[in-house]
């Protein structure tokens, strides 16, 4: 037993422990906590299926996708796209439509108007200066002389009962997007990727289950989270970052393909993506809790 070992409490730093232990008790204070392996997805999975890739295709951010689901994605947005632009224009040609009735009875109350002034003009001048001499004579300061009764609401008396104007629908955005990246998606833009099998001789136990699945095409490496993978455009092959700077950066031609490349060809897979936050290499939940002001 040291020294301090009865008074375990006496010390003067606040350790890291006992703030994580006071604000879970306590419950004030922002919580913070590291995605461990089991809630990050495999650099190898879907991003919107969170499985292992049946038929791979990358785009040009580097986003995986199997190609059921992102075609499937691609539908089911375009079907949105379609039911937007429908109700869009519904609600358009309605409201022009209520535009010319306003046109057309605004012009027939005019026309009513002048026919009325016209067949008898000294009776409408009379009637007008008549109450207008009414209201002077009265001398009311009420808020609602001179007709500004019309101007404001009254939730008691129907006629002044303020309406609720229908939802103003804006134009939808007709572009189909990329679901992790929100960029312009198009199918011609989905690149497919072939990777290598590790041969391990291992051939009871399926692909899913195996932990190490994949190496890079060129020097044999296992593939994984913690390892930059790229994806070589011509021949969609996976080879490490490693690889691809010491080797394919010399001469920039495709080792699997022979074809020449480009900076543009050189497609980075986003690595570490869970399916409810952004990809990176440093994932972490954060929970904003009540905080005590001194």
């Amino acid at each position: 037993m040291t020294r301090h070992g009865r008074n375990c409490t006496a010390g003067t730093v606040y350790t890291y422990h006992e703030r994580k232990k006071d604000t879970k008790q306590s419950g004030f204070g922002s919580q913070s906590l590291r995605f461990g392996k089991d809630a990050v997805k495999e650099f190898d999975c879907c991003s919107l299926t969170l499985q292992p890739c049946k038929e791979p295709v990358i785009t040009e951010d580097g986003h995986l996708y199997d190609k059921e689901a992102i075609l499937t994605n691609i539908l089911h947005q375009k079907k949105e796209i379609s039911r937007k632009l429908k109700e869009y224009e519904k609600q358009k040609s309605k409201a022009e439509r209520e535009q010319k009735e306003l046109a057309a009875a605004e012009q027939e109350t005019k026309k009513k108007d002048f026919a009325q002034q016209e067949g008898n003009p000294i009776g409408q001048k009379y009637a007008e200066h008549k109450a207008e001499e009414e209201r002077r004579s009265h001398g009311s300061i009420s808020n609602v002389d001179s007709g500004r009764d019309k101007k404001l609401p009254s939730f008691w008396i129907p006629s002044l009962t303020p309406q609720a104007s229908a939802t103003v629908l804006k134009k939808p955005d007709e572009k189909v997007r990329c679901p992790m990246s929100g960029k312009q998606l198009k199918l011609k833009d989905l690149i497919p990727v072939k990777f290598t099998p590790i041969k391990d001789r291992d051939s009871k136990t399926s692909l899913i289950s195996k932990t190490n699945r994949y190496v890079c095409a060129m020097t044999n490496d296992v593939l994984g989270n913690s390892v930059p993978c790229v994806v070589l455009r011509p021949s969609g092959a996976v080879v490490t970052q490693e690889c691809v700077e010491k080797i394919i950066r010399k001469d920039m031609i495709d080792p699997i393909s022979g074809k020449k490349m480009t900076e543009k060809d050189l497609i980075v897979m986003q690595r570490g993506a869970s399916g409810f936050t952004g990809a990176g290499v440093t994932l972490n939940a954060k929970k904003a809790g009540p905080s005590i002001m001194a």
